[in-house]
């Protein structure tokens, strides 16, 4: 396994008088959250492993803690055969087979992938020739929603860009589903499958690859449709803890991301949580920050600042995270992407000036994977930018993040600083896991089972019984 240069928390900026905390109660904290490690490492597993589980811990969906591992080491073990090695099978097949995939699912089922394409892919990678893609799909996202526009015009497009029989004229289904039963993408997986058989006809199972449960509505279409390239979502894997299972990682391996180094990456964030110290450990030094800012100062609403347009998605990911897993018993925080330093023209005012009910939690990048573009020298220097010719686009975000970040201790808001070396698959493989054992260690410290969303089926209900009734 290749060293993973490791991702940082800088906590520093919330240790501030009136409006933060103090270190002093971190330090109180500690053996609390050295006892929510402990159930989330020891309790957790072995009551898992065992099956006998107590009521007030149901559903308990700890699977996704040590997933990581366990699929490495099946694909050292048994290569080809192993869930990896067939998925990597699976993605080869399908760039030889056709130019676009259109992936199906909701929720957990894909915003995992999403979050792992735009923050490992080219940022145009779509627009790319299929030459510069290496030869892979381009990869279009749909039954996350029943927006009548954007599924016609995404079939109409398909029909329009799919002339001939070769790769470039063919594309292909990924569909996400636990159950089958959702209804967002159980209705689009009716209409693209339509369409695709139109094009494909009898050869339609090869151009259709689920992931799905043992049982359920979608394996039992599969079944019925003859379809053998499939996939399990794993039991004990809540949907929005399985980016790193079949689910999150078919999709990326279609795309040609290193799907070995984003679990090596989650591994190797789970090696560090398991040892490092209060203090000195990512995940614990986020959980005890945002707590201690909830509980002593009111501040509810956790902002996710990316400063990069690449890790959109991912703070989108977070907020289903956050908000499904500890927004329970009328209590959690409310969790808000926001992207510098584009909405620095947005929200900034209200950050700056507005309710002191918010901590920045900025997501920093250290290195580019393009060259530095400078501003540069023009002979029409009526901007007056001439004298920054020589500055470059990372300088100017060093100056813009920098200049935020004094704003708001001026005014003594609190922040936080989560350092990624890159946007690459070694760095968001971390962030992943830091963000969702985060989530799990806060459950277990405040005392809210953080599996499970009940909350979620009381639209399901009435939405399924209107359209019944109509």
């Amino acid at each position: 396994m290749a060293k993973i240069k490791p991702i940082t928390f800088d906590y520093s900026a919330s240790l501030i008088p009136e409006h933060g905390i103090s270190q002093s109660q971190l330090d109180e904290l500690k053996p609390k959250l050295d006892a929510a490690r402990e159930v989330v490492l020891k309790d957790d597993m072995q009551q898992y492993a065992s099956g006998d589980i107590p009521e007030d811990k149901q559903p308990l969906d700890a699977a996704f803690f040590d997933m990581p591992e366990r699929i490495l080491d099946e694909y050292q073990s048994d290569r080809e055969n192993s869930e990896l090695g067939r998925i990597l099978k699976t993605a080869a097949r399908l760039r030889d087979m056709v130019d676009k995939v259109v992936v199906l699912g909701i929720g957990g089922s894909y915003m995992g992938a999403r979050a792992l394409m735009e923050s490992c892919c080219h940022p145009y990678y779509n627009e790319l020739p299929r030459e510069e893609r290496g030869g892979r799909p381009r990869i279009y996202f749909e039954g996350n929603n029943v927006d009548n526009d954007w599924s016609q015009s995404l079939l109409q497009f398909l029909e329009m860009d799919s002339k001939g029989d070769g790769p470039e004229g063919s594309w292909a289904i990924v569909v996400i589903s636990k159950s089958g039963g959702t209804l967002e993408t159980a209705a689009a997986f009716r209409q693209f499958k339509a369409a695709l058989k139109e094009k494909v006809g009898d050869r339609l199972p090869e151009y259709i690859v689920p992931v799905t449960g043992e049982s359920g509505k979608l394996a039992s279409l599969s079944d019925a449709i003859g379809i053998t390239d499939r996939y399990l979502v794993p039991d004990g894997v809540g949907g929005r803890f399985s980016i790193l299972s079949a689910v999150g990682l078919l999709p990326a391996a279609i795309m040609g991301i290193d799907v070995v180094t984003l679990l090596e990456a989650a591994a190797a964030m789970n090696t560090h949580f398991r040892s490092a110290p209060v203090g000195e450990n990512v995940v614990l030094d986020y959980v005890g920050v945002n707590h201690l800012l909830e509980v002593e100062q009111s501040v509810l609403t956790r902002v996710m600042s990316v400063w990069s347009k690449s890790l959109e998605s991912v703070g989108l990911w977070y907020d289903q995270l956050l908000a499904e897993s500890l927004g329970k018993n009328e209590r959690g925080a409310l969790p808000l992407t926001v992207v510098n330093s584009r909405d620095l023209h947005s929200r900034a005012q209200q950050h700056q000036e507005g309710a002191r009910d918010k901590v920045m939690n900025n997501v920093i990048v250290d290195s580019w994977r393009q060259d530095a573009l400078a501003i540069g020298q023009s002979e029409n220097n009526e901007d007056q930018l001439n004298e920054l010719a020589d500055k470059t686009l990372p300088e100017v975000m060093s100056a813009a993040i920098r200049g935020t970040n004094l704003a708001y201790a001026e005014d003594k808001r609190p922040t936080t600083n989560i350092n990624l070396p890159a946007v690459n698959e070694a760095a968001v493989g971390q962030l992943f896991q830091m963000l969702m054992l985060a989530t799990v260690v806060e459950g277990r410290l405040i005392d809210i089972n953080p599996y499970g969303q009940p909350g979620v089926e009381g639209y399901k209900k009435y939405m399924n019984k209107l359209l019944r009734e109509a």
